[in-house]
C-alpha cells in the first residue's frame, strides 16, 4: 500500500539519482553509437571487398590482380580487427552497466536508510516534512483538502518496564503494521519519534478522518500470552491557507499536547483522543 510513497524522493535525500542518470544515458548513447559505427564500418568494408573482387573478376593484368588480391585480404584483415574492437567494446560497455547497478543498488539503500525508521518500516521524520511540504504546495496549488494526524500510544512507558523493552518495541511494529494498513497509497504513515506517529492525508476531508481512525481500533498487544490493550490519543487538523508545513505540524503537535494534558475523551476533529 505504501509503495507509490517511495517513488517520491525529494530532492535533498536523493542528491545522486540525477548523476546515476546522467551516466546510465551516457552509456546507452556509446552502446547505441558503437553499434551503429559498426553496421556502417562494416557494409563499407564488405562494399569495398565486393568492388574489389569485380574489378579483379573484369580480367585486370596479373600484376594488377596481386595487388587487388592483397587489397581485398587487407580489408578483411580490417574487418576481423574491427570485430574484436568492437567486441572489446561491448565487453567494457557490460562492464560499466554491471559497476552502475551495483552503484545504483548502493544508491537505494542507502536512501532508504534514510527514509525509513529501521523498527516500523515506516518513514521517518525527516522524509516527511519533505513530503508534508510537496503536499502543501499541491494544495496551494489545486486547492485540495489536506489533513494531518499525529498519534501517541498512551502510557507507552508501563509496556517496556512491565513486559520489557522486546515487548515496547513489537508493540510499535504492529501500531506501525495497522497504520498502514488502513492508509491509502497516496497517503503516508509516519514514525516522529518513541511512541508517536504521524499519517500525512491529502485529499482527505474531514468527514473522512473519523473513519481512518475508527479501522486503527482496537488495537491490543499479544505477548507472550499477555493481551494488553493500547490506548492513543489522536489530534487532527485540515491545512490551512497560508500557513507553511513546519507551521502545520507545529499546530497538529500542540493540537495533540493539548489533547494528552486534558485528557479528553469524547471524539472530536479538531482534537480527537480515542
Amino acid at each position: 500500500m505504501r509503495n507509490s510513497n517511495r517513488d517520491f524522493v525529494p530532492p535533498s535525500l536523493d542528491p545522486g539519482e540525477n548523476v546515476l542518470e546522467q551516466e546510465l544515458s551516457l552509456i546507452q548513447k556509446r552502446d547505441s553509437s558503437l553499434s551503429r559505427y559498426s553496421i556502417i564500418v562494416s557494409l563499407l568494408l564488405v562494399g569495398a571487398i565486393a568492388a574489389l573482387g569485380a574489378m579483379a573478376a573484369q580480367g585486370a593484368g596479373t600484376f594488377l590482380k596481386i595487388r587487388l588480391t592483397e587489397a581485398i585480404f587487407a580489408l578483411i584483415a580490417l574487418i576481423i580487427l574491427f570485430n574484436v574492437y568492437t567486441i572489446r567494446q561491448e565487453f567494457l560497455i557490460k562492464q560499466l552497466r554491471a559497476q552502475l547497478s551495483d552503484k545504483q543498488a548502493q544508491f537505494y539503500s542507502l536512501r532508504n536508510l534514510s527514509m525509513l525508521d529501521p523498527l516500523t518500516g515506516l518513514y521517518n521524520r525527516r522524509f516527511a516534512e519533505q513530503r508534508l511540504a510537496s503536499e502543501v504546495a499541491r494544495t496551494q496549488r489545486m486547492g485540495h483538502p489536506l489533513a494531518l494526524v499525529m498519534l501517541d500510544l498512551k502510557q507507552f512507558s508501563l509496556v517496556n518496564e512491565r513486559l520489557g523493552s522486546d515487548a515496547g518495541d513489537q508493540a510499535l511494529r504492529e501500531f506501525g503494521a495497522r497504520m498502514s494498513s488502513v492508509i491509502r497509497g497516496s497517503d503516508l504513515a509516519v514514525r516522529l519519534d518513541a511512541d508517536k506517529f504521524m499519517m500525512v492525508l491529502p485529499e482527505c476531508a474531514t468527514e473522512q478522518l473519523n473513519r481512518v481512525l475508527s479501522r486503527l481500533l482496537p488495537f491490543e498487544l499479544n505477548w507472550k500470552g499477555h493481551h494488553v490493550p493500547l490506548e492513543f490519543a489522536a489530534a487532527c487538523k485540515q491545512y490551512q491557507v497560508g500557513e507553511s508545513s513546519d507551521e502545520f505540524i507545529a499546530r497538529v503537535e500542540q493540537s495533540l499536547l493539548t489533547t494528552k494534558r486534558a485528557g479528553a475523551k469524547a471524539p472530536h476533529f479538531e482534537t480527537l483522543t480515542l
